[in-house]
């Protein structure tokens, strides 16, 4: 699939790979958008309007927390880590998917 093609998030798998894209240590929200389009090889890219939303949910339910600091390009910007909840997410979210995505293919098999 081109870049050009990029496919719309389904249902519930933002904060599995905000989570995913964090579970490497700290990113600023334009990282954390540019590792989910590189993790998923240029399928999906997250934009602002999903991204902040998104962000400010899951650091509310206590998955991340935030500090503010200075981005590579010297501008300020909020960074976003995964806490030790948010760690425990990502594993249930990452189970679920892989039950979800074994049903799909066998459904597709049949």
């Amino acid at each position: 699939m081109g870049r050009q093609q990029r496919s719309n998030l389904l249902q519930g798998t933002l904060d599995l790979l905000i989570l995913k894209a964090l579970a490497l240590g700290e990113l600023h929200g334009l990282g954390i958008s540019r590792r989910v389009e590189q993790m998923t090889r240029g399928t999906f890219a997250v934009k602002p309007g999903s991204l902040f939303p998104a962000l400010h949910r899951m650091e509310e339910a206590g998955w991340l927390s935030s500090r503010w600091g200075e981005s590579e390009n010297n501008r300020k910007a909020k960074f976003y880590e995964l806490t030790k909840a948010g760690k425990a997410q990502l594993g249930a979210e990452k189970s679920e998917w892989d039950r979800i995505s074994v049903a799909i293919q066998c459904a597709l098999e049949s």
